[in-house]
């Protein structure tokens, strides 16, 4: 076994940091992709023409119940032979994005739900359009309850980044396994990789938790 070494570790961090970089990057991308995406389930959910649920229940059913790598290896190797293709972070954004907003869209679902009936039947006695019952009205409330386990989400969707290296994107693990490919020495990249995860999830959660006991109470 090899002996940990430091200015290894200094000379790969960089390459690492890079690699953080480009992680962060799709996690943050693909977290508005996904929160986006999920708005628009959730509200195509609820509407009174089946001709709209039906389909969207579909696909977002799909997408839940399928690995997000076969979906990933689907945009990125499949979708090109059919003259639909992106460069590997940008399908890796959108394969998050759409994988996570099936997920966001019960998060919307339940805080639109939670909002009290009184307030749409208020709207309806005030003669609010729906548009603007949605926009003024309901969606600030659901919002309120839905920002701690739309959170939750992005920490998760963070943990998935390293499925990205599947499809070439010089995510952190990507950087890692190349790095270790040449040196013939993964302890000291693969570590940092792990604590570089930590670093940022564990605070982050922190702070979510922080933020639920401010907007509950």
């Amino acid at each position: 076994m090899n002996d940990w070494s430091w200015e290894y570790v200094g000379d790969v961090m960089p390459q690492l940091l890079h690699g953080l970089r480009i992680t962060v990057e799709a996690t943050v991308l693909g977290s508005l992709v996904a929160f986006g995406l999920g708005l628009v389930w959730a509200v195509a959910l609820r509407s009174p023409t089946r001709l709209v649920t039906w389909p969207v229940g579909l696909f977002v059913e799909f997408v839940r119940n399928t690995p997000l790598l076969v979906q990933l290896f689907f945009l990125f190797f499949v979708l090109p032979s059919w003259g639909i293709g992106f460069g590997a972070l940008t399908t890796g954004v959108i394969g998050l994005g759409l994988h996570y907003s099936t997920y966001t869209a019960e998060v919307y679902r339940a805080g639109i739900e939670a909002v009290p009936e009184g307030q749409w039947e208020a709207a309806t006695a005030l003669s609010l359009p729906r548009g603007r019952t949605w926009i003024a009205v309901i969606l600030p409330q659901a919002f309120r309850r839905a920002v701690p386990a739309l959170g939750n989400y992005v920490i998760a969707m963070f943990k998935d980044t390293p499925m990205l290296s599947a499809i070439t994107v010089s995510d952190m693990l990507f950087e890692a396994n190349s790095i270790g490919a040449t040196t013939f020495d993964y302890m000291e990249p693969i570590t940092v990789v792990g604590v570089l995860f930590i670093v940022i999830s564990y605070p982050t959660s922190v702070l979510l938790r922080v933020l639920e006991r401010r907007l509950v109470h």
